[in-house]
């Protein structure tokens, strides 16, 4: 096979300063987070979110299953999503003031709907819900999508991507570091020091906001418990919280990724329907408990010497949670990447600006000692303004 990463730069990707944008949508499923970039200095230009309306949450969250019409109900979902894409590229555009035409590319991530790499015929899939070709149509530039499958097809697990962009912006040489996205799947990018010659590893720890979400909605009707603070107010359930950390996925070693797949309601609620008559505040402590547990056990098993725990997306504005982890992570700095000059908000969005750039430079975006993949792999597919 070629090995694109060494044929130079594609005309597209060369220019003294570029503009890229990154678009990101997660298992949370509450919305898009966008933001223009200028290249090569990464200087963030704008930043926008893009609620999602409750129908389009409800199919999302639906879709994640088998159900009845399900391809119709796929295809309108992605234009749909597609539709709220481009307002978030025009939300970008008029809070940078630049028009479309000085726009190199979009990163658009799409949505994952099912993630199954490794089964079936040994290079199984992964699925991210899109419409490129509409969002191209809509917004006057390229798009680059369909990011995860060439590592699925390198025999990768697809996920994580973003390792590589907290390896490019986040190492340090002098400390092992790690970068925790807790988003609806907690997962972690571990950065060697660089005098250890380790290679940068990363996986999905297991649940992130998914589970404490879905519970704060069917209990006190809100999409989040804001801040934490009504999971704060309940106790631990010992019990629980050991039946739910004996699913065998936090006993698997990396690479391995995973989703809504395994973690959804109807996992948690077989778990429940052993333990009847725990109120309900008292299972989202040990929600929050659960992902705590799952991410500083695999912090101390597989980065002993870490220094510095940096987490961001949605699940930093989860105090209680923050504050579970640094329990758990005694003489190590937690923090947010803030404290590394990045808001938690836009990690992910940045990522995938940083991998649509890659792609156009038929540069690899992926790491397979994160991935498991045969080999470096260009990512994603181009759908021309």
């Amino acid at each position: 096979m070629t090995d694109t990463a060494s044929q130079g730069a594609h005309p597209a990707a060369i220019a003294a300063t570029s503009h890229f944008i990154g678009l990101m949508s997660g298992t949370s499923l509450d919305g898009v987070d966008g933001v223009l970039v200028a290249s090569p200095s990464g200087k963030v230009l704008a930043e926008a979110y893009i609620a999602f309306p409750a129908d389009l949450r409800e199919t999302l969250m639906v879709l994640q299953a088998p159900s009845e019409n399900e391809l119709h109900r796929e295809a309108l979902a992605a234009n749909a999503l597609a539709r709220h894409y481009a307002d978030c590229v025009k939300a970008l555009l008029e809070r940078a003031g630049l028009p479309a035409s000085a726009i190199t590319a979009v990163g658009a991530h799409g949505q994952t709907i099912r993630h199954r790499p490794g089964e079936f015929d040994g290079v199984g899939y992964t699925r991210q819900l899109n419409a490129p070709a509409l969002i191209a149509e809509l917004t006057g530039i390229d798009i680059v999508a369909d990011i995860r499958s060439r590592d699925v097809a390198a025999g990768g697990q697809g996920a994580p991507l973003v390792p590589a962009y907290h390896q490019a912006k986040f190492s340090e040489a002098g400390e092992t570091r790690v970068v925790c996205n807790l988003g609806g799947i907690s997962n972690v990018t571990i950065l060697p020091a660089a005098a250890s010659g380790k290679p940068v590893t990363g996986f999905d720890c297991g649940p992130g906001n998914a589970l404490l979400d879905g519970w704060a909605a069917r209990h006190i009707g809100k999409p989040y418990d804001e801040g934490g603070q009504w999971g704060a107010s309940g106790r631990v359930h010992d019990a629980l919280l050991a039946a739910l950390l004996s699913e065998p996925y936090f006993a698997q070693t990396p690479p391995k990724s995973t989703g809504r797949d395994l973690f959804h309601a109807a996992w948690l609620d077989a778990h429940l329907a052993a333990f009847p008559g725990i109120a309900p505040v008292d299972v989202q402590a040990t929600l929050v408990a659960l992902t705590a547990a799952c991410v500083a056990a695999d912090v101390l098993r597989y980065a002993p010497d870490c220094k510095g725990f940096y987490a961001c997306g949605g699940g930093t504005r989860n105090q209680a949670l923050m504050q579970a982890i640094a329990a758990r992570l005694p003489g190590v700095t937690v923090a947010t990447t803030d404290a590394l000059g990045v808001p938690p908000h836009q990690v992910e969005a940045l990522a995938f600006a940083w991998l649509a750039e890659r792609c156009l430079a038929r540069l690899p975006g992926n790491l397979p000692s994160v991935t498991g993949a045969a080999g470096l792999r260009v990512l994603g597919a181009i759908y021309p303004r």
